[in-house]
């Protein structure tokens, strides 16, 4: 797939704790030694060499007319007022050493107005280069605000959480796709959704963010678990009838995904609605557990039945973690076509170091391992997310 990242460079991704977003997008640098601009030095030396070879050469054996190629240089580093000086430095160093030899080794004036023809192209070239630039650091700027919307920052410990994810886009460029993720702490506990919108682009990304609206003002109002999920339900509904009359019909789509309460009365356990989605890992010091299979249709099919999904009760004690992904993780593939064993990797790995039970520790493993499993070759977006309640936190989620 166009866009997809080698190993190295996904390993290089960050791990976020949710105490913000990295900076996403690195504006465009000049080139630098030491923390100075050093830009200008390639077209230096070129012109330095350039003028230094033509006079040390034969008569017959002319290379001054190369100085056309340092405004060129200069457009592609520089810029616009760094290509002009350059531009003119050449043409006076091609004025200097191209009278000091005799008449008839003189290139004269048509190689003089190449260097000129060539340094106007130069500086118009770097013009358009650095508008350009310009304009990709507009877009990168509005895919970061996209991304923060969907996949907003999460301060440390937020309702009462210890939380660790990671997002990977399956195309490295689009930098968001249709997995959402998010913490809202509210007036009955802290609720939390993992899930993954049907098919790749905008569209999953609109898709997302409508639920990712309605499930922050949901788990924050509501009292009972099983009309937060409700809500979503309907929500989900909506936005396609809405994609219909825009004339955007391009299938009904749904989403899988798990919906996850931490009551404050009852800090050993958890209440957990599944939308046809992998159930999460229980990861303990001593070994992995999955929550019970049982779940409804994904959300924007749950009209197929009549019954709503149900609300499980699980128990959860403290220090224990949570491990929600998406069918990125579970569905990667290694070169003989075989998937991630995450259950077993993970059970592997607390047997050698109970401590990656850590949600930060837990993540980059699970990240880790994924994308070595399957060489970095993702076949769709992939979130790690792991929560636990905070140890010795008796505070509310919300005042």
């Amino acid at each position: 797939m166009a866009g997809r990242r080698s190993v190295r460079d996904r390993l290089r991704q960050d791990l976020r704790p949710r105490g913000g977003l990295p900076e996403a997008f690195q504006r465009s640098q000049p080139l630098k030694v030491g923390g100075r601009n050093v830009a200008w030095l390639p077209p230096l030396l070129l012109l330095v060499g350039i003028a230094l070879l033509d006079v040390n050469t034969s008569g017959r054996f002319r290379i001054i007319s190369w100085l056309v190629l340092v405004p060129v240089i200069a457009a592609a580093i520089c810029g616009v007022l760094g290509t002009v000086a350059f531009a003119g430095l050449s043409l006076l160093t091609y004025g200097a050493v191209d009278t000091k030899w005799p008449h008839p080794y003189q290139n004269g004036l048509p190689d003089f107005i190449l260097v000129v023809v060539g340094s106007g192209l130069a500086a118009l070239a770097c013009s358009v280069r650095l508008r350009a630039e310009r304009r990709m650091l507009h877009i990168r700027d509005v895919a970061e605000t996209t991304r923060r919307t969907v996949l907003r920052p999460m301060p440390p410990g937020w309702g009462g959480l210890d939380h660790a994810a990671v997002y990977l886009a399956a195309d490295s460029e689009a930098r968001v796709g249709g997995d959402f993720y998010d913490i809202q702490p509210g007036r009955h506990g802290t609720r939390l959704l993992l899930g993954d919108v049907q098919g790749k682009g905008l569209a999953a990304v609109e898709a997302a963010a409508a639920l990712l609206g309605t499930f922050r003002e949901a788990a924050f109002h509501e009292p009972a678990l099983d009309t937060v999920a409700a809500r979503l339900g309907v929500r989900m509904r909506r936005h396609n009838r809405y994609r219909v009359a825009l004339g955007r019909d391009d299938g009904d789509r749904f989403a899988t995904g798990v919906l996850v309460a931490f009551p404050e009365d009852t800090p050993t356990t958890v209440e957990v609605v599944n939308f046809g989605h992998e159930p999460p890992l229980v990861i303990t010091p001593d070994g992995v557990r999955s929550l019970p299979p049982e779940h409804g249709l994904p959300l924007g099919m749950d009209e197929l039945v009549s019954t709503p999904p149900p609300v499980i009760r699980v128990p959860l004690a403290p220090g224990e973690t949570l491990l929600l992904v998406t069918d990125g993780v579970t569905e990667a593939r290694d070169a003989a076509g075989e998937f991630f064993p995450l259950r077993e990797a993970v059970t592997k790995a607390l047997a050698r170091d109970p401590r990656t039970a850590d949600p930060q520790r837990l993540v980059r493993f699970v990240r880790d391992g994924t994308l070595e499993h399957c060489g970095g070759r993702l076949a769709d977006d992939t979130t790690i997310f792991a929560v636990r309640r905070r140890a010795g936190d008796g505070s509310r989620a919300w005042p």
